[in-house]
C-alpha cells in the first residue's frame, strides 16, 4: 500500500494539475467505469482473487485454522456463491437469491476433491469477468435501479462485489499465512 501511495505521489508530480479542467458526462462516465473495473479486476489497496488462490496448499484448503469460522474452501465458495448472486441479479430480474445466510455457504468443510476446488475458482473467475462487462458496457445505465430490486444499482452492486471480495479474500490469505503457507 505504501508502495502505490508513493507511485502516485511520483505520478501526480509528472502530471499537471486537473483542477479548472471541465469535464463532460461522458469523460465522467468512462473515467467512472474505468476504476469500477480496476477496483474489480487489479490490486490496488488489497490482495487480487488469483493472488489469494495461486497454488493455495490443497492440505489447507479444508482445514480449520485457530478460532477461524470458516475453512478455506468454505471462503472460496461464499465468495463464489455471493458474487454469482450479485451478478445475477444485476443482470438478470427474474433472478432468485439463496436464502440467507445458509445459502451463501456451503455445509462442508473441506472441497470434495482437488477439481471442486479449480472449478470454484474457474467459475468466479468468470462470475467476475461478467460483472466487469456489465460495467465496461456504456449500454448499462450505472445509476437506474435494477429491475427487480429495492432502489439497488449497478454501481452499487459493482462496489459491493469489490468490497465483499476483497474483504473475505483478506481473511483467505490471513488463513493461508496462519496455515504456514
Amino acid at each position: 500500500m505504501a508502495k502505490a501511495r508513493s507511485q502516485r505521489k511520483k505520478s501526480a508530480k509528472s502530471r499537471p494539475a486537473q483542477a479548472g479542467r471541465p469535464a463532460t458526462d461522458s469523460r465522467r462516465e468512462r473515467i467512472l467505469r474505468e476504476h469500477l473495473v480496476r477496483l474489480l479486476s487489479e490490486e490496488q489497496a488489497h490482495a487480487g482473487f488469483d493472488s489469494a488462490v495461486a497454488n493455495f496448499p490443497a492440505a489447507l484448503r479444508g482445514q480449520k485454522i485457530a478460532d477461524s469460522p470458516h475453512t478455506p474452501w468454505q471462503l472460496l465458495e461464499h465468495l463464489r456463491i455471493a458474487q454469482r448472486d450479485i451478478l445475477e441479479f444485476s443482470r438478470n430480474s427474474e433472478h432468485v437469491s439463496p436464502s440467507f445466510p445458509e445459502g451463501y455457504w456451503p455445509s462442508n468443510e473441506a472441497p470434495p476433491n482437488t477439481m471442486a476446488w479449480e472449478k470454484s475458482v474457474r467459475a468466479f473467475r468468470a462470475d467476475l469477468r461478467g460483472m466487469i462487462a456489465l460495467v465496461r458496457n456504456p449500454r448499462n445505465d450505472l445509476y437506474a435501479p435494477i429491475l427487480g430490486g429495492q432502489g439497488q444499482t449497478l454501481l452499487r452492486e459493482a462496489m459491493l462485489v469489490a468490497d465483499h471480495n476483497a474483504y473475505h479474500l483478506g481473511q483467505l490469505l490471513l488463513l493461508r499465512r496462519m496455515g504456514g503457507a
